[in-house]
């Protein structure tokens, strides 16, 4: 979707909800992408619905909602929100304007994304005196059963990292063609994303002018905003100066600033963009597994190594740019999977001499039996 069509839909959003939801939206989350903003807004209206359908009888359009209406919001009326956002309708209407009803279903995570959106503007509204109290920190969220994400093996990588270095041994035709044009591009994105474990978000945003190949650094935008220095290996360096004297030599491209890595079209490389490349490559060596052939499983396979490597959690946070170390350690629980693997597989629970034992015992009764 293109970014202008997307700020026409938040603003379409926002528009119709009261002015202290959309400063929240827009204040709060400056510096996100404008896709988290719009997944907010549309979790908030959610919330707002439900206040104007089961709370407060007197109101008649969600943007009449004032901020003593949320003043009396009480605990009781979340947690029913809660159980709500189980399975909810609401009336929509169609291109036609013919209004019909639509069924919702949030899985509990569904449910912590839509009650984290109204904790965050009750944050907001509390921290900016707008209202009271806080009443959302007295609403546990839903229980999630934790689902551990396959991280690429040693000999996934391997696969992967030769379809994107040696793509001459893979493809042919139309297809090869294709290869060769984007090959120096695809080697510095990927050799990059593995080698410094950035988000997809903060690998399509690096311009020219955040790289200085004197240091071997790159400036990031993390995610909320804040900027960080990060260190590049030899590897990335190189495949870097590699394709930035491609792009000037070959396409004849300004290289002093602009994004870094730019699809066919010539404009900033999206998240799906790299999604898809990504997972061609993969399918095309056989990776197949749906958590492998996302972006974020590059992220998730350089933190396991490094942690495999004996770097310290912490450590791996900041490279990682955690603000809290409870989300690496969700990391930390793939790698020690397979260090448990590894030690078990070590273990010998049953003493080597039993067998020993059990033959001489075998021979003692076929003896007495003859």
């Amino acid at each position: 979707m293109a970014l202008n069509k997307k700020y026409s839909y938040l603003k379409e959003y926002t528009v119709q909800m009261p002015d202290f939801v959309t400063e929240y939206i827009i204040e709060y989350y400056n510096g996100e992408s404008i896709n988290t903003q719009i997944g907010y807004s549309i979790d908030i209206r959610v919330f707002l619905n439900y206040l104007k359908a089961e709370v407060f009888d007197h109101i008649e359009n969600i943007k009449d909602i004032t901020i003593a209406d949320i003043n009396r919001i009480k605990v009781t009326d979340l947690i029913k929100f809660k159980s709500y956002l189980k399975e909810y309708s609401q009336e929509s209407y169609t291109v036609t304007g013919k209004p019909i009803i639509r069924v919702y279903r949030n899985s509990p995570y569904g449910i912590n994304r839509k009650m984290s959106a109204v904790r965050g503007l009750f944050i907001y509204l509390y921290k900016t005196d707008q209202i009271k109290e806080n009443i959302t920190d007295k609403v546990d969220f839903a229980k999630l059963h934790q689902k551990i994400k396959k991280r690429l093996t040693s000999q996934e990588t391997f696969s992967l990292l030769d379809v994107i270095y040696s793509g001459e041994k893979y493809y042919e035709g139309r297809l090869l063609t294709e290869y060769n044009n984007r090959k120096l591009r695809d080697i510095a994105i990927f050799t990059t994303y593995l080698g410094t474990g950035i988000r997809v978000s903060e690998l399509i945003n690096i311009n020219i002018e955040d790289i200085d190949l004197n240091t071997n650094t790159i400036i990031v935008t993390r995610k909320g905003g804040d900027q960080q220095e990060i260190f590049m290996p030899n590897q990335v360096k190189e495949a870097i100066m590699i394709y930035i004297k491609d792009e000037q030599t070959r396409k004849n491209r300004d290289i002093s600033s602009g994004p870094l890595f730019i699809s066919r079209n010539k404009s900033r490389f999206t998240a799906a963009g790299i999604e898809k490349l990504l997972k061609n490559y993969c399918l095309t060596v056989g990776i197949t597994n749906p958590d492998k052939t996302r972006p974020h499983a590059l992220r998730r396979t350089f933190a396991c190594q490094l942690l495999e490597d004996g770097v310290d959690i912490k450590m791996v946070a900041d490279l990682l740019g955690h603000k809290n170390i409870e989300v690496t350690h969700k990391y930390y629980a793939q790698y020690n999977a397979k260090a448990r693997k590894d030690l078990m597989l070590q273990q010998e629970p049953i003493p080597e001499n039993i067998y020993k034992t059990l033959e001489d015992e075998n021979t003692v009764d076929s003896d007495k039996q003859h």
